[in-house]
This record gives structure tokens, sequence and C-alpha cells, in this order.
């Protein structure tokens, strides 16, 4: 990038634009390196400027959310990340409606609409993701998933026009949906639920964390199921009869306590992560004939 490019593209991002930045603590297993670039989005016109603009430079670009389902390089990214956390995490309440942006954590979402007696997000409440990141993933839990909630999701794609997607639109499916087909860059969405008990809602979303602290090693960084559930199986139940459970590369392991999360046990770096994942897919394949998926993103450093 040129001195007159970097001032161009400092002066469309203003303060939010930092250099290498560390990522390792911004991504849930806390592997990775720096990012060479950074935006905190603080607003959506300024993270859809910076995103043309590095595209037409030749700039790779990774768009994160909360960080919970990605394996960043080691050697970091080497272009721009742009990162939509707190200060892109508004909340409206319109009737049954919540308008809301896509930094807002799961949780965060979860828990407004149970303080507005509002029934259909309790399953959200324990995921440890973000809205942008949900609705790109159809995150769901506990036979709930973001397709049964969603009105419409507004978008930024790849020529830098704004458009609004329905929920037919948005092709949500099982870990899928349109904006990851098309690599749109998600800014928030309209959610429609119904009304419900704000004391039922509150109790229901006690139960679902004290049945994933039951199951789920929660004490040790992840990125939460490492696998995709392949059609007719369990990949955790196939990793487990595999006699996987505790296999460890470096300071990355498959958990003893469930073996469908692969965990951070210290001073794992993305490359370990990376060597368990190839060797719990060979083993499985080898056993049972099924090629296990990752869930996970696995970032690579040409992004656009």
């Amino acid at each position: 990038m040129s001195m007159d490019d970097k001032r161009t593209w400092q002066t469309l991002c203003g303060e939010s634009f930092i250099e290498n930045v560390p990522l390792a603590n911004m991504v849930s297993i806390r592997t990775g390196g720096p990012a060479r670039w950074l935006l905190d989005v603080a607003d959506g016109k300024q993270a859809a400027t910076a995103w043309s603009t590095a595209r037409a430079l030749g700039i790779p670009v990774l768009i994160m959310g909360n960080g919970s389902n990605l394996l960043i390089p080691d050697e970091g990214f080497p272009g721009l990340v742009i990162r939509f956390g707190h200060q892109f995490a508004g909340l409206r309440l319109e009737g049954d409606r919540i308008h809301a942006q896509s930094g807002v954590t799961l949780k965060e979402l979860a828990l407004f609409a149970a303080d507005h007696d509002l029934l259909g997000l309790a399953f959200a409440a324990g995921i440890p993701g973000s809205l942008g990141g949900g609705l790109i993933m159809n995150a769901g839990a506990y036979n709930g998933e973001m397709s049964q909630v969603v009105e419409e999701v507004h978008c930024v794609n790849q020529d830098g026009d704004y458009i609004t997607l329905s929920l037919e639109e948005a092709q949500l499916s099982y870990r899928h949906s349109r904006m990851m087909a098309e690599g749109l860059m998600v800014l928030g969405a309209v959610l429609r639920l119904t009304p419900g008990s704000k004391d039922a809602l509150y109790a229901t979303m006690a139960e679902f964390q004290a049945m994933r602290r039951d199951k789920q090693p929660l004490s040790y960084p992840s990125a939460g199921s490492f696998f995709k559930r392949p059609t007719g199986y369990f990949a955790g139940a196939l990793i487990e009869q595999a006699g996987l459970k505790g296999l460890t590369i470096g300071g990355a392991q498959v958990s003893e306590k469930h073996a469908g999360f692969l965990i951070n046990i210290g001073g794992a770096t993305t490359a370990d992560f990376v060597a368990l994942k190839e060797e719990v897919q060979r083993r499985v394949k080898e056993r049972f004939g099924v090629r296990l998926e990752p869930e996970v993103r696995i970032i690579q450093g040409t992004e656009k």
C-alpha cells in the first residue's frame, strides 16, 4: 500500500484504523497472529467503504465478530480485519420485532428478548458468537436456530451495494446461508419473536446453560463444536467411538469431556489445531468411512 493509499484509508476509517493488532485474544480458541490492519466498526457505511477500498487495492479482508468460530493463521492476517464488536451492537425494540446490529452477542440478544417478554431466542443464550456470525452460520442449539426468528437480514454485497434479504432470500440452512455463499457483509437483522414469560424464558436459559456446563468443556478455550454434523451421525460420537478422546497434538486436544470439541490445553498454535483436525478426520474416515467437515472457519491469508 502506498502512503497516499494509506492516508486515504485512514481518512475513511478515522481513529478506529489501527495497525499490527494481536488477534489471539479476540478469538475464543486463543491462537493466531496479528492483523496487519484492524477496523473496529462503529458505523456501517464506514465498514462498507473500508471493505470496498481494501478490495480495490487488492488487500485481503477478514470480516469477524466475536471470534468464536475462527482459526487465525499463526503468522497473522496480512490484510484488513473488519471487526463488528461492541461499538456496533445496537438493539431496538419495535413491537414483537428486534432490530439488531451484527456486533451484538447472541447472549445479549437473548437476554434483551427475555427482558421484553419475547420468546424465540432462549436457545441462543449460551452460543458464544455475535449476531453477524450467527446469521451467516445459521447458529443453533437445543432445537432452535436463527432461521426460526429471522424476518430480514441487512447486508452489503461485494459491489458495495446495500441489500435487504428476506428470510427466504437469506437461504438459511444447516450451518449455511446465502451470506456465506456469496461473501456478503452482514450489518444486522430484524428478528420477529412471539410473546412469552420473562420468568419462564430465564428458567429455560438457565436449564440450557446447566446442560452446557455438564456436557461441554467450557473451562478451556475452544471454538465450540469443531465439526459439522454428518448426515445420519453425530461428529462427537464418531470421534469418541474411534477412541480419540484425549488425543493431543502440541497444545491442542480432543476434549475428554465432549469429543466434538477440540480444546486449547495451553500454548496451542493454530498449526496444532489444523494437525489435530486432520488426524481426527483421517482416523474417523478410516474407521467409519465418514468424512468430517469442519464447522470452524480456518482462515487463509487470501480472504476477500
